[in-house]
């Protein structure tokens, strides 16, 4: 439809099976038989012109972009080294990397998406009344024709170009859609326990000591009944942000209190992870990260300020109200032969928010 339409006048209906008769001469009949008055119609470039041509191709290129960016995010998220590493590598860019493809991936689709609606589609503007129809066969044909003259006007048919680079650009996106399902199927989060190591991993298969942040080991007679401390490994740079996953709160529960403690470690096959009445979990909150660090004796709770998790501490740190849906790893801990507190072995549970526990 290349003219011009406003505010037809009335007339009787006609037969929409008429062959002489347009899609849009359909289309409009069909509306008319609906209660609905066409104001105003009219294409918003001329076909075949230089306009269209220019709009035609910049929307393509947006949707090309689409693709290019959206493959990007792909070979980033199947090939680019992920594992975290002290220091300045590779890993540092994985995360920036993908949300700067798939931002630019998704910017680019909708601005073609809006240009394509806002500029090369035609104008209109309906009114309909309320009323209530009923379908007929005729109402069956005009749905029909309405619908292919709606994929008419998009101009994939006539403009190739658009289907094409549309199509070269949502295929790289369902993709992406599907990476986060599959990417534990393409690269096991799980390999060399990478997750799951922290600073308090044996060193040459010795025990690492649990240390204040200044530095000093930690007898059992340092902490009261009741009394809870912040420890670190005692490994080099331990008390830095390199081992930032490992702040570690040792607390010296009372005798009712570790004896349920023990109780709750042997059903769920923590047996031997506490030392007497001592118990150590991380402070790293299951939710979002934060220094779960605010304990409270006389209920045995430990809060995340954040976001106002509670974890209940006599039931293997079990999260007892706000968001946090997983308990805090719990650290085994044991005495060494000088008096002072170590760790048996790393955590046995990835530390801090995860979701990589499916098997």
């Amino acid at each position: 439809m290349s003219a011009k339409i406003d505010s037809p006048a009335p007339r009787e209906p006609f037969d929409v099976n008429d062959p002489r008769l347009s899609r849009f001469d359909i289309v409009e009949e069909g509306a008319r038989r609906d209660d609905i008055e066409i104001v105003h119609y009219e294409p918003q470039v001329v076909h075949g012109s230089k306009a269209e041509r220019r709009l035609t191709r910049l929307v393509a290129g947006l949707f090309l972009l689409t693709g290019a960016a959206s493959t990007a995010f792909l070979i980033i998220y199947i090939w680019w080294p992920w594992e975290y590493a002290p220091g300045r590598g590779g890993d540092k860019f994985y995360t920036p990397l993908l949300g700067l493809t798939l931002g630019v991936s998704l910017l680019a689709v909708g601005f073609g998406i809006l240009i394509w609606g806002k500029k090369l589609l035609p104008k209109e503007v309906s009114i309909q009344d309320r009323h209530e129809g009923q379908y007929d066969a005729e109402s069956g044909r005009i749905a029909g024709e309405t619908m292919l003259y709606m994929a008419d006007e998009l101009g994939v048919r006539r403009r190739p170009l658009l289907g094409i680079s549309l199509l070269a650009g949502l295929v790289p996106v369902t993709a992406v859609a599907a990476a986060p399902l599959v990417g534990g199927l393409i690269s096991d989060p799980h390999k060399n326990n990478q997750l799951a190591t922290t600073g308090f991993a044996p060193v040459d298969g010795q025990p690492v000591r649990l240390i204040r942040e200044d530095g000093r080991p930690i007898r059992p007679a340092d902490i009261s009944a009741g009394g809870q401390i912040t420890v670190f490994p005692g490994i080099d740079h331990g008390v830095s942000n390199r081992h930032a996953d490992s702040p570690t709160l040792l607390i010296h529960l009372r005798e009712d209190d570790a004896q349920r403690s023990r109780e709750a470690n042997e059903r769920v096959g923590h047996g031997g992870y506490m030392w007497g009445n001592y118990v150590a979990f991380s402070k790293i909150c299951t939710h979002a990260g934060c220094p779960a660090s605010l304990y409270e004796q006389q209920t045995n709770r430990l809060l995340c300020p954040c976001h106002q998790s509670q974890f209940l501490i006599t039931d293997n740190a079990k999260p007892v109200f706000g968001p946090a849906s997983r308990r805090l790893p719990q650290l085994p801990i044991e005495v060494d032969s000088e008096g002072f507190f170590v760790a048996r072995s790393d955590y046995t549970e990835v530390v801090g928010p995860d979701f990589w526990e499916r098997p």
